[in-house]
């Protein structure tokens, strides 16, 4: 088993056993003494400019689901938001004017986020275009073909389609493109304290891990392009 296994099944008996103790049922907990193996750390994937932009422009300008599907990989791109939160957005929560975007984000916390002009342009297509094809107002920002609320694995899905369409790298999901905004802030000189607040993390250790990400790319390119590396 990998180490996550083994250590979701070990803490699953620790806990069972802790209740076990709890309710009365055994005296002493035979999980106490289990370890929890140390979990290797696993650089996120990320794309470079030139697939992200491949990819961004991969749906179709001339359908409403093709405007859906470019606004939605754009806002991806342009926030760092995660699918869940890109879900849950209505149109109320983009700032047009403002160039930001309330995003409710995990434990219900509120954050904003600034959006590029690129993104909103494709917002306002979108929703322009929808609003000729659907006369009844929705409040939802992105709908599915039944004009409902999208879901999380509605986006996953079409992500996934582009995906297989462009062939760009293995293990690309909606969060690569999270990953891809915070590598490539830092990279062109966004300080940690402004990407943590940008992602939504709440301890900023969870997006040091960006910082090995840029790290490691700085040692890829010095030991191609150095004569004595």
């Amino acid at each position: 088993y990998a180490k996550s296994s083994v250590a979701r099944k070990v803490s699953s008996l620790r806990s069972f056993f802790k209740f076990l103790c709890r309710d009365g049922h055994l005296i002493v907990n035979p999980a106490s003494g289990l370890i929890i193996p140390k979990l290797d750390k696993k650089l996120p994937v990320f794309l470079g400019l030139s697939e992200v932009i491949k990819l961004l422009e991969a749906p179709s300008y001339d359908t409403l689901i093709g405007l859906r599907d470019r606004a939605i990989l754009e806002t991806l791109y342009s926030t760092g938001i995660r699918v869940s939160e890109i879900a849950d957005l209505n149109i109320r929560d983009v700032d047009f004017i403002g160039g930001v975007m309330k995003i409710y984000g995990k434990g219900k916390r509120e954050r904003l986020a600034p959006i590029g002009d690129k993104a909103l342009k494709c917002i306002r297509d979108y929703l322009s275009r929808r609003r000729l094809i659907c006369k009844a107002h929705n409040k939802t920002l992105f709908l599915n073909k039944g004009n409902k609320r999208i879901s999380s694995r509605s986006i996953r899905n079409f992500l996934n389609k582009y995906i297989r369409q462009l062939t760009v790298k293995e293990g690309i999901s909606p969060h690569t493109l999270r990953h891809s905004f915070a590598t490539h802030l830092l990279d062109r000189g966004a300080d940690l304290r402004s990407v943590q607040e940008l992602l939504g993390h709440r301890n900023l250790s969870t997006t040091q891990i960006y910082t090995h990400l840029t790290t490691e790319r700085l040692k890829s390119v010095y030991n191609k392009a150095h004569p004595r590396a």
